[in-house]
């Protein structure tokens, strides 16, 4: 296994002063890092403790650091290379679901299933699995997708709501979050159909609360999905099962923009910003308000300014 050379977790103010004083004592060399408490290096590591309470460590010497002064000194217990056996429940055998291109205008809704177990969970050990939104690069995304797709026991599936599909299903909720129920729960039972090759079988399913109900989802939950227990929690990401269905959708998304750009020959940009208004008022002229359903999502404000049409109030919150 390679040595960590990254690693980060939270400090109380106590565990903070403990652990500045260790590193004076210990002659690091202090330095200046924007908004953090205090910074300090060595030839082997470098360190920031930042006021949001948060410690970065970073370098060759990253696990030695931990093993040797952060766990015993300050942290006053051993994680690193415990944290299965500190938390037994991140080697059972579950379902992650996750969603991607919700709040981008152009491409579709992709949503991802992926099933892990304890052999999948230590084979990813090094892997880099993680939240695809703390992952910048598409050809990172795409490298791992396929990774994860390759792994022997690791089951996975993907439904893909093309632009006009969305459309139409929208029209039809009237709700996005009716629309994501919808499609973790198809994702959810399309995974459970292929069962038989799970060993051992799941014992629940996990995913994003995005809904301020949770009966949203599980309201949606069809005939195989309704017999496995489904775990809804905000920061749902942080677990490797819905982080690796996270980079799969991703890079669903990511894929089926790309052909829509080479279908109309444009660049369509990802999220929702000045840029994407620019390219939408260029995509309707050039090729129709009558197509831009083909597309993009149309229930959003861009697609109304696209088409020079007057744009409804906000609504305040809580309203």
């Amino acid at each position: 296994m390679k040595p960590l050379t990254s690693y980060t977790c939270k400090l109380t103010d106590e565990q903070a002063t403990a652990l500045d004083a260790a590193l004076r004592a210990r002659d690091w060399k202090p330095r200046e890092v924007p908004y953090a408490r205090f910074a300090f290096e060595s030839p082997k590591a470098n360190i920031v403790f930042y006021e949001s309470g948060k410690l970065v460590v970073q370098g060759k010497g990253t696990q030695e650091f931990i093993e040797f002064v952060l766990e015993p000194e300050i942290l006053k217990q051993a994680r690193l290379g415990y944290e299965a056996v500190l938390n037994p429940e991140l080697l059972l055998p579950r379902v992650g679901v996750d969603e991607s291109g919700k709040g981008d205008f152009f491409g579709p809704l992709c949503v991802a299933g992926v099933y892990i177990n304890e052999t999948i969970v230590k084979a990813w050990q090094d892997l880099g699995v993680r939240d695809s939104k703390n992952i910048s690069s598409d050809k990172k995304i795409s490298e791992l997708a396929e990774k994860i797709r390759k792994t022997p026991g690791c089951v996975v599936t993907e439904v893909v709501i093309g632009n006009e599909k969305y459309n139409s299903l929208y029209v039809k909720m009237k709700s996005v979050n009716t629309m994501l129920a919808w499609g973790h729960a198809r994702v959810i039972e399309n995974l459970l159909g292929l069962k038989h090759q799970m060993n051992p079988p799941p014992v629940k399913a996990i995913s994003d609360q995005f809904a301020a109900s949770k009966d949203v989802t599980k309201k949606a939950l069809m005939t195989l999905g309704r017999d496995l227990p489904l775990v809804q929690r905000h920061k749902a990401e942080e677990d490797l099962s819905v982080a690796a269905a996270s980079i799969l959708a991703r890079d669903a998304f990511v894929t089926r923009l790309a052909k829509l750009e080479k279908q109309f020959e444009m660049e369509l940009p990802k999220g929702a910003s000045a840029a994407v208004d620019e390219a939408a008022r260029k995509f309707v002229e050039r090729y129709g308000a009558e197509n831009l359903a083909k597309v993009a999502k149309t229930h959003f404000r861009t697609a109304l300014r696209a088409q020079g049409l007057p744009e409804p109030p906000k609504k305040e919150w809580g309203q």
